[in-house]
């Protein structure tokens, strides 16, 4: 079952995905064509600002979201009642917190947007924080459907807000240039969804809006309260490291460089976010593993992960690598590149937040939060530093090499430690070993990749979607050499065998294995 679940999410999610990356390309020609890069720049940094202040759910969403594993599993509805009803008084909390501290900024934003031409510019940001604060009225209920792994239900609503939203916006800013009309739609749309989400949810569940009765026991409350510090230390750990790019940028450099950025952050983001749609729909087969099977066994699932995770992020960073230059160009022109050694920054950044997934994915799932709780903080202080300090030398180049360097001081060594020692029981040099094995057929790949590539003289999109064909078909005969004979491979094709066979293939059935 939990095989099944977590391939109907997958897939689900990579098709909405998709549908998604079609029209961001829309829109967002649309959108430089209509508004220029300024808004752009602007887009990108509320964005930013914004996700800072969601720093405090985080912590308790997560936290409640493990909570859940166990009484889940066991059917316990009297206490998934009573986490529920946390989680929802939680929630209406950080709505008025993430309320107030987005009001508490908005005396600032003329410093922190640098060289800027955008009018109405305040009630731009308002409009932001009503699009961040209004859902956590739903959003308790939309994450109960996830931790039953129904995420593909949750990705469908969104995908048919992501469409019908996406057209409206589209239609706004070619008929009218009207920003703040387009983001009021976006608004809109969100709320809609959500609380659309929250009646199927009551619909599906319908013990959800029985009151829960008595209090949480103190043991599952001391765990999460627990838990919730130390979620919040990293989270505030992580947006410093990941989130303070553009205000970086802004304030160091210019509004319009964010705009630059910020095209080949979405492209980037792209890839994660196809990539994520395999690991976010895993994620809760892998807490209900976690919670029920043996470390063994949870050992041998997750070196199948590991393999994934590698295989799908250095694929991906290598054909971004090759086309993305030529892809802008094509798509917006010349004057909208950054230097390829910035791209170079970008995807090792990507590379090495990817290669962390799936250890991070066993950590987080095995309610491990207190341990590294400070490592987010000092992974920022590293890179905050080293970022201000370059960016002043050399440009913004210098922004993404601080955030490198941090990273590799940090989390690149303690995550791996935690999850080996505690979960796994086992040392970790095996970690190490095979990373290093990984990036050398990664960077041979890459080698093969980009020479085979280079002589292709054919330009525009022909040349990007030509280029990109074969670098992603060379990637893939070149893993496909280096790993058939190993395990973890025969787990993949054992498991697409028992699925076809589901939907009557003419492969002999083979004997299930959960994952």
């Amino acid at each position: 079952m939990r095989v099944r679940n977590s391939m109907i999410n997958i897939i689900t999610g990579i098709g909405n995905q998709l549908v998604i990356t079609l029209l961001s390309f829309i829109s967002r020609t649309v959108f430089i064509n209509s508004l220029g890069i300024e808004y752009l720049g602007v887009n990108g940094l509320f964005t930013n600002i914004l996700t800072m202040l969601t720093l405090s759910e985080a912590g308790i969403g997560a936290s409640i979201m493990y909570s859940l594993y166990k009484p889940v599993a066991d059917n316990d509805r009297d206490k998934i009642k009573r986490l529920m009803r946390l989680y929802r008084n939680a929630y209406m909390v950080i709505a008025l917190v993430v309320t107030l501290l987005g009001l508490s900024i908005l005396p600032f934003l003329g410093t922190i947007v640098k060289d800027s031409g955008v009018e109405h510019l305040h009630a731009i940001y308002l409009i932001f924080l009503l699009n961040t604060v209004a859902p956590y009225f739903f959003s308790y209920k939309n994450a109960y459907l996830s931790v039953n792994q129904k995420n593909y239900i949750v990705t469908a609503a969104f995908s048919v807000n992501s469409i019908l939203s996406t057209g409206l916006k589209i239609g706004i800013l070619y008929f009218t240039s009207n920003y703040i009309l387009f983001l009021i739609v976006d608004s809109f749309m969100t709320i809609v969804t959500s609380a659309v989400l929250n009646r199927i949810a009551n619909r599906k569940y319908p013990y959800l809006k029985e009151k829960a009765d008595g209090p949480l026991d103190p043991e599952t409350k001391g765990g999460i309260i627990r838990n919730v510090k130390a979620i919040i230390l990293q989270n505030i750990g992580g947006f410093l490291v990941l989130e303070t790019e553009s205000i970086i940028i802004s304030t160091f450099v210019s509004i319009a460089a964010v705009g630059l950025y910020s095209n080949y952050k979405m492209l980037i983001d792209i890839a994660r976010t196809l990539i994520n749609q395999v690991f976010q729909n895993l994620y809760h087969s892998v807490g209900n593993l976690v919670s029920s099977e043996s470390r063994e066994k949870v050992y041998r699932i997750y070196r199948v992960m590991w393999m994934v995770n590698f295989w799908l992020y250095s694929l991906l960073s290598i054909v971004l690598f090759v086309v993305v230059g030529p892809f802008i160009s094509a798509w917006i022109g010349d004057r909208y590149l950054l230097p390829t050694y910035v791209l170079g920054l970008l995807l090792l950044l990507f590379m090495e937040r990817g290669m962390r997934n799936s250890v991070s994915t066993v950590k987080t799932t095995a309610g491990i939060f207190h341990e590294d709780r400070f490592v987010p903080l000092g992974q920022a202080a590293v890179g905050l530093t080293i970022s201000i300090v370059l960016v002043q030398r050399i440009g913004i180049a210098g922004v993404f090499t601080g955030s490198l360097i941090g990273a590799l001081a940090m989390p690149f060594w303690t995550t791996p430690y935690l999850v080996y020692t505690r979960v796994f029981h086992l040392p970790v040099i095996r970690y190490f070993r095979s990373y290093l094995a990984y990036l050398g057929i990664g960077g041979a790949a890459l080698a093969a990749a980009w020479f085979g590539t280079q002589w292709l003289p054919v330009g525009g999109f022909a040349g990007v979607a030509l280029k990109g064909a074969l670098s992603f078909v060379m990637v893939n005969l070149i893993y496909g050499l280096c790993f058939c004979k190993t395990e973890e491979f025969a787990y993949l094709v054992q498991i697409a065998r028992g699925m076809w066979n589901r939907i009557g293939g003419r492969w002999r059935p083979l004997p299930n294995r959960e994952a």
